[in-house]
């Protein structure tokens, strides 16, 4: 059965490239959220096996909206994208539960990997 992944970025072409990577290569996308809040509010309505989450997003960043999924649900895997290869955020967003980190500009190769080594 295909995974189901959330797809959460304030931009509508990150989420349509991401889409796009994601079901040529087998996947299902459950829903996109252009917000942290709306991406929490997605999460509790689809119960995605994974969520991409952008870092940088108006209304509640990526971070906090991953502390809030990870509230809902202990067990929820999120891996984190970001322009900003920042060490800080990516330290801060593994701290707070993400299982991976791809940097932007990325790769369809590193997606699908890191996808797979969380999901299968």
């Amino acid at each position: 059965m295909a995974k189901n992944i959330l797809i959460c970025d304030d931009a509508a072409f990150m989420r349509m490239m991401i889409k796009d990577i994601l079901t040529k290569n087998g996947y299902n996308v459950a829903g996109e959220a252009e917000n942290g809040l709306k991406a929490v509010e997605k999460y509790k309505e689809v119960s995605p096996d994974l969520v991409l989450m952008d870092i940088t997003m108006p209304e509640m960043d990526g971070i906090q909206a991953l502390k809030e999924i990870k509230k809902l649900d202990g067990g929820a895997k999120v891996i984190m994208c970001s322009a900003m290869g920042q060490q800080a955020m990516v330290i801060e967003s593994i701290q707070a539960g993400a299982k991976d980190f791809i940097v932007k500009p990325f790769q369809a190769e590193r997606v699908i990997e890191a996808v797979k080594k969380v999901v299968g």
